[in-house]
Formats: C-alpha cells, sequence, structure tokens
C-alpha cells in the first residue's frame, strides 16, 4: 500500500455510510491524508443525502401531494397536482408552493445544524451568492412546473462549495426514490453502482437533453438557432424540464449531452459535479470550467462536449450574457 498507510475498511473511511443507502462507496483504499480528505468530503456527502431524503420524503407526503402513495408505479401514474390556487408566481413562467419553501427550510435546519458556521445558497430564502468558507448550493425542488402539474419529473439538489470549489453533491429523484451522488476525487454513485458517462463518439448516434429558456424569452430566437444547428445532426434532443435530472442522465449515460443557455447555480451545482466524477466534462458555453455560477452549460462525455460546444459556439459569441461567471472555477 503506498506511503505504507494502513488498510480502512470502507464503512470506516465513509464515516459509516451504507453503500446500498447512500450514494457513493469508494472502491480502493487511500493514504492517510487521502483518507482524511475522503472522510470529510464523504461527510459533506452524508449529511446532503440526509436533508435530500427528508425534504423529498416531505415532497412525496405532503397535503399538497394528495397523501402518501405507497408504490412508485402508483405515485407515477396517478399522483394529485396541487391546485393552481396555491401556486405563487415569482415572474414569468417562475412558480413556487409552500412545499418549495418547507422543503428548502427543512433542508436549511438540518445541512447549517449539522455543519455549524455554513451558509446556503438557496433558490427560494437565500439565492444571493457566497463566496468563502463551507456554502450548500440548495435546489429544494428543480422541476416545481413538472410538480405543479404532476409530471413525474423533478428533484431535490444539493451540493457542498468550500471556497468556490464543488466538493460533494447528490441530486435525489423524488418519484423514483434514486439518490445519486458524488464527491470531487471519488466518484459518482447510485447505491454501490459507479456512474460512468456514455461511450458514444458519434453525434449522429447521440441523445442530448436541453432545457429551453423559458425565462428569457428574448434569448428563445438564438436558442432556436442552435436547436436547429444540433437537431438534425443528432439521434434525437429531450427536454424534461428539470436540469440536475439532465445532469445526472449525462452521468448515467443515458444522454449523451446536455445544452442550455442559462441556469442558476442551484440547478446545477450537484450535477456538474456528477458529470466530471462519472468521467464527463460540464463548462459555460465558453469552454470554462463551472464553479459556482449562474450560466450556460454544456456537459457530455469528452467527445460529445467538443463537438456539442463547436455547435454552439456562434451564438455563444453573440451572447455575452450567457458566460457570465460569478465565482471563480475549481
Amino acid at each position: 500500500i503506498a506511503d505504507g498507510a494502513e488498510p480502512i475498511a470502507d464503512m470506516e473511511l465513509a464515516g459509516r455510510l451504507n453503500p446500498r443507502k447512500d450514494p457513493v462507496h469508494p472502491g480502493k483504499v487511500a493514504t492517510s491524508p487521502m483518507a482524511r480528505k475522503m472522510s470529510s468530503s464523504l461527510d459533506l456527502l452524508h449529511l446532503a443525502a440526509q436533508a435530500a431524503e427528508g425534504a423529498g420524503g416531505y415532497l412525496r407526503t405532503s397535503g399538497n401531494l394528495g397523501g402518501s402513495i405507497p408504490a412508485v408505479g402508483r405515485r407515477l401514474a396517478s399522483r394529485p397536482a396541487p391546485p393552481p390556487e396555491i401556486w405563487i408566481s415569482k415572474g414569468h413562467n417562475d412558480w413556487v408552493t409552500e412545499a418549495d419553501r418547507t422543503a428548502e427550510a427543512m433542508i436549511a435546519e438540518l445541512l447549517l445544524g449539522g455543519a455549524p458556521g455554513s451558509r446556503l445558497v438557496g433558490e427560494e430564502s437565500s439565492p444571493e451568492l457566497v463566496r468563502e468558507g463551507l456554502v450548500w448550493i440548495v435546489d429544494p425542488l428543480d422541476g416545481t412546473t413538472n410538480f405543479l402539474h404532476g409530471y413525474p419529473q423533478y428533484a431535490v439538489s444539493i451540493a457542498a462549495a468550500v471556497d468556490g470549489v464543488l466538493e460533494a453533491g447528490v441530486v435525489l429523484d423524488v418519484i423514483r426514490e434514486c439518490l445519486y451522488g458524488a464527491v470531487r476525487g471519488g466518484g459518482a454513485w447510485l447505491g454501490d453502482t459507479r456512474l460512468h458517462v456514455s461511450e458514444i463518439t458519434d453525434p449522429a448516434r447521440a441523445l442530448l437533453g436541453t432545457g429551453f429558456p423559458f425565462k428569457h424569452l428574448d434569448q428563445m430566437d438564438r436558442y432556436l438557432a442552435q436547436l436547429r444547428r444540433v437537431l438534425p445532426a443528432t439521434s434525437g434532443v429531450r427536454r424534461a424540464g428539470a436540469a440536475a435530472l439532465d445532469l445526472v442522465d449525462v452521468a448515467a449515460g443515458r444522454f449523451d449531452g446536455f445544452w442550455e443557455l442559462m441556469l442558476a447555480p442551484w440547478d446545477i451545482a450537484a450535477g456538474v459535479l456528477l458529470v466530471r466524477e462519472a468521467g464527463g466534462m460540464a463548462t459555460d458555453l465558453a469552454g470554462h470550467d463551472l464553479g459556482v455560477a449562474h450560466s450556460g452549460v454544456v456537459a457530455g462525455n469528452p467527445d460529445i462536449h467538443r463537438w456539442l460546444l463547436e455547435m454552439v459556439t456562434d451564438e455563444r459569441r453573440a451572447c455575452p450574457a450567457c458566460t457570465e461567471r460569478l465565482l471563480p472555477a475549481p
């Protein structure tokens, strides 16, 4: 063993994480310094996973969801949507309910209590970006419009950044009850299954995910120009309305790539780390690595990422706002 380090059991290294329940299961024995670093990152991951599971359980069983539903298949088929009279408009095509706010409050209580001195950047309660120290980047309900309509594609996304560098992240697919997680340098996982981006290199065989600029309709012409270039060159493009899950699909190899003109840090922070740790690339539309920022996103396996970035370059040059990076990349 390198440097004469003593073997450390996986369960000890992971801070007593259960590899069948928690999203990271280290597959190697580390040196002592590495073990201390990994343990710290996994502690953050474990805390984020607990918070995501708690919020996900609430979202499944709150009064807005019409009560708990015992079977995932039945939940997918028949979950009642929240009535329109409880929707709250934050802006054009931007909705929120008390479910979002309650879920974020639950997450904040657990994270800030479990990591004293840390701070939280959350979509509903504290959207101002923070640079220094341990910061949690939280979307309590990514895919709110889907949630409001009973469309089964929404997630809880939580990432931990230290001085602007993404260290750990989880994305919980609420309906399918799948918890994905990653730590910097430790891989991306679903349970005890390690995630890998796809091996497709030919764009003609690629399936891509995307997101519409629904909050920024002034960018629609630019986006449609990109879509007109990308769509005929691929085997298909999908838009499901939850960027955190789109990035999970890239990390898991279900999508070969993904792009969107502008997203908030809470939409993408955990997903970006998942893609990287699954062997992929996630950059802004200028090709710079993403830290914690409001930014356009291009993600994919290395070959499809390179091709997709080239496909959107001309539009990117006409859209400087789409490459704005508010914190330094790691």
